[in-house]
């Protein structure tokens, strides 16, 4: 309730009311408004001009969130370079070891396919560096992704150079009869003159000459499948399973040093040079077949000539001349 004043009156000698003016009420009224919108003003100008203060909680997940934000960006540098270094790898594995061991290459979208299906980053929505979040954990699940697909390609190509080794040592590739001075090649593989009939016919092996009982090295690692006396024409004789479509024979032989079912190494002495069967002369005959059909030793003797070495057997072997069996 306003507060009434009053005043006196000297002419009544008594006290009278005063009665406030309209006009001036509205005008406090205004002046107050007025007021209150400056004040309004002035304090939003000097709130936002002012630095704002933070309560120490405050600063710490200020400091929090810039930790992790680094944290973040260091992580995405490391995943840079493990990225780099991780197709660096894939380039060679696709042009070298795949390429090598004839394995197919691993497209890239095999690589680095995303992950289909339901959104599984929903999770990371609704916070202030949500994409970010995503962003870096869908990069982290990428390169997993790519590290597990390497790693079996890397154990298939381990598997595929085991094979590969094991294929290298059962090809027939040194010859039978040491052969150092390359003397001993009496008859190569093609048509030759055949030494009974004298007629021109296929000879579809090698014959080496040498004294009996010169030592027969087996040409490469394998099973051995006969050592007996019958198969016409080739005596004693051995045959020796590679594996990989390939096989060795041995004809002609002395005597054996190996038996039917026994496992031999390249270079190991499987028998000896005699002249049993149809042979002219004591000499090892030596046939290499290919997936059931023999083709033509020569082109096995990597293993221990020197290209000259094989120049002049390879020049040798093309005499036509007359072969031992």
């Amino acid at each position: 309730m306003s507060k009434v004043k009053y005043y006196y009156d000297s002419e009544t000698l008594s006290y009278r009311k005063i009665e406030p003016k309209k006009g001036r009420k509205w005008g406090i009224a205004l002046l107050s408004v007025l007021g209150l919108f400056l004040a309004s003003f002035v304090l939003l100008v000097t709130y936002y001009s002012i630095p704002k203060i933070e309560t120490p909680k405050e600063k710490k997940y200020r400091r929090e969130l810039e930790n992790m934000k680094l944290q973040y960006k260091m992580l995405n540098n490391k995943m840079d370079r493990q990225e780099k270094v991780l197709n660096e790898i894939a380039d060679r594995d696709n042009t070298i070891y795949r390429l090598y061991f004839e394995a197919e290459p691993i497209t890239e979208e095999q690589r680095k396919a995303g992950f289909g299906g339901v959104n599984r980053y929903n999770k990371f929505d609704g916070f202030e560096n949500s994409e970010l979040i995503k962003e870096t954990n869908q990069r982290v699940d990428q390169i997993a992704k790519q590290i597990t697909i390497q790693s079996k390609s890397l154990d298939e190509v381990a598997t595929l150079a085991k094979e590969k080794e094991k294929l290298l040592a059962a090809i027939p590739a040194i010859q039978p009869i040491q052969n150092k001075d390359l003397k001993r090649m009496a008859s190569g593989y093609g048509m030759r003159s055949d030494p009974f009939t004298k007629v021109r016919k296929m000879h579809r092996g090698m014959d080496f000459s040498a004294p009996r009982g010169t030592p027969i090295f087996a040409t490469g690692d394998g099973l051995v499948t006969r050592a007996d006396n019958r198969s016409s024409g080739y005596g004693n004789h051995i045959r020796i399973e590679h594996g990989y479509g390939y096989k060795t024979l041995y004809g002609h032989l002395y005597k054996y040093n190996v038996r039917k079912g026994q496992k031999v190494k390249r270079g190991d002495v499987i028998g000896f040079v005699g002249s049993t069967g149809r042979s002219q002369a004591p000499h090892l005959h030596y046939e290499v077949f290919k997936d059931g059909k023999q083709i033509n030793p020569i082109n096995f003797y990597y293993g221990n000539l020197s290209a000259q070495e094989f120049a002049t057997l390879l020049e040798k072997s093309r005499e036509v001349n007359q072969s031992l069996d």
